[in-house]
């Protein structure tokens, strides 16, 4: 049985480690942090929804696709990788656009930032489709029944 003081505070903590995984993904293309790291973040963070609440309170209340996640994320990172190949340069090459919104100001936009984007959504996927996996295995090895007595003797 988990505390009602650690489910409180990893419910806490889940919205804050996903503002401060968009942080890491929106200045990965100038300083360390990125798609990686912010999708380390956002696993660490249902990984503790996972321990504290258990497979299937968070499975019931999340929809997280994590097959399709993963997909739409190396779509992303190809297709961003082909774009710089479309304009004539190797795969894969960094562009930026600077764009002038009325209330933002001067805007810089890098293809960098996209392919993270694409980087985030695998690594989330992929951690996650595996933290399932292994809490799966954990689920079922409970329901197996246990040997009888002559089978475990002889083994």
């Amino acid at each position: 049985m988990t505390s009602s003081i650690l489910q409180t505070a990893a419910r806490a903590l889940m919205p804050l480690l996903l503002v401060f995984a968009v942080f890491l993904l929106l200045r990965g293309h100038n300083e360390p942090g990125g798609g990686f790291v912010a999708g380390l973040v956002v696993a660490i963070a249902f990984i503790a929804q996972y321990m504290v609440g258990g497979t299937r309170w968070v499975e019931s209340r999340t929809d997280l696709q994590l097959i399709r996640r993963i997909a739409l994320g190396l779509l992303v990172a190809l297709v961003t990788g082909l774009g710089a190949m479309a304009l004539g340069h190797p795969f894969l090459t960094t562009h930026t656009a600077h764009v002038e919104l009325p209330v933002l100001g001067l805007l810089h936009l890098p293809s960098a930032a996209v392919f993270d984007l694409g980087v985030f959504a695998v690594v989330v996927g992929a951690t996650l489709l595996l933290l399932t996996a292994l809490a799966h295995q954990s689920l079922r090895a409970r329901r197996r029944p246990p040997l009888p007595a002559a089978v475990r003797s002889n083994a």
